[in-house]
């Protein structure tokens, strides 16, 4: 795991995967470095991931306080257990629909959860958080923030892009990434993250995005993007093409069997 410090007030915690024909994408988790810590996602719920390990290489787990989770997808909620058990003063910042679709599983302790809408805030002591839902997400319970503090927007998946290299998915700023690369791999997951983009109507879909325009912020940090500051106008560009850019269609079954086909040990190879 990848760590790159934003300022004084963020960390970024950088995983990733490969994703067979599509590229490398970032998984990132957060440390907001409040008067009472935020942790933001806990990373991939894979075996050989250890994120409280990896988060102890920040900051010690007994002193988080909040556990942001921008939504309960698999790829966010990794270690959120076993951070919960290490972090016994935090608590869960969802919604009630994303501790809804926690409960189907594991469900969370209802003590050590605080429901969030967009539109509210909280005080973490020396900043407010004020969530919002991004233009775009895969899923209900999605709930993303603005520190007014640090000026950084937390867009959970919003923004996200395969990377055509693991380089530049480990990387620590996003303008490290050629632009022709960066505007078609964000196209790429918005169709994919959120095929519903195609079925809206566009002066709504870009309403939606005010308000990240009236937050201004400094850095936008997706969950499937290296750091981008100042990237703001490039963004909300993006976000106008989504609803007409092409519509992603994935792999079929064919297709995975000539891709299975390849992995097989050529004839008379020795296994």
């Amino acid at each position: 795991m990848e760590i790159h410090r934003i300022g004084r007030d963020a960390v970024v915690l950088n995983d990733q995967l490969e994703v067979p024909g599509i590229g490398f994408l970032a998984v990132n988790a957060y440390v907001l470095k409040a008067a009472e810590p935020v942790v933001v996602d806990t990373g991939l719920s894979l075996p050989d991931r250890n994120f409280v390990e990896a988060l102890g290489s920040v900051i010690d787990p007994a002193d988080v306080r909040w556990i942001w989770l921008t939504h309960p997808d698999r790829d966010h909620t990794g270690g959120l257990f076993d951070l919960l058990e290490a972090a016994p003063q935090a608590r869960v910042i969802t919604t009630y629909i994303g501790a809804g679709i926690l409960s189907t599983e594991r469900p969370l302790p209802l003590d050590r959860v605080y429901l969030l809408n967009p539109g509210q805030s909280l005080d973490v002591g020396d900043r407010t958080l004020t969530g919002f839902r991004p233009p775009l997400y895969d899923s209900p319970a999605t709930v993303g923030f603005y520190d007014d503090r640090s000026r950084i927007c937390f867009s959970s998946d919003c923004f996200g892009a395969p990377m055509p290299t693991s380089e530049l998915a480990g990387g620590n700023e996003v303008r490290d990434v050629p632009r022709d690369a960066l505007r078609a791999g964000q196209l790429l997951w918005a169709t994919l993250d959120s095929p519903w983009v195609h079925n809206v109507d566009q002066t709504k879909f870009l309403g939606t995005a005010e308000p990240i325009r009236a937050m201004d912020p400094d850095v936008i940090l997706s969950t499937h993007l290296p750091p981008a500051a100042g990237q703001l106008s490039e963004f909300l560009d993006m976000l106008a093409t989504a609803p007409s850019s092409d519509p992603f269609i994935g792999p079929d079954q064919r297709a995975l069997e000539e891709m299975l086909a390849s992995f097989e040990p050529a004839a008379g190879a020795q296994v």
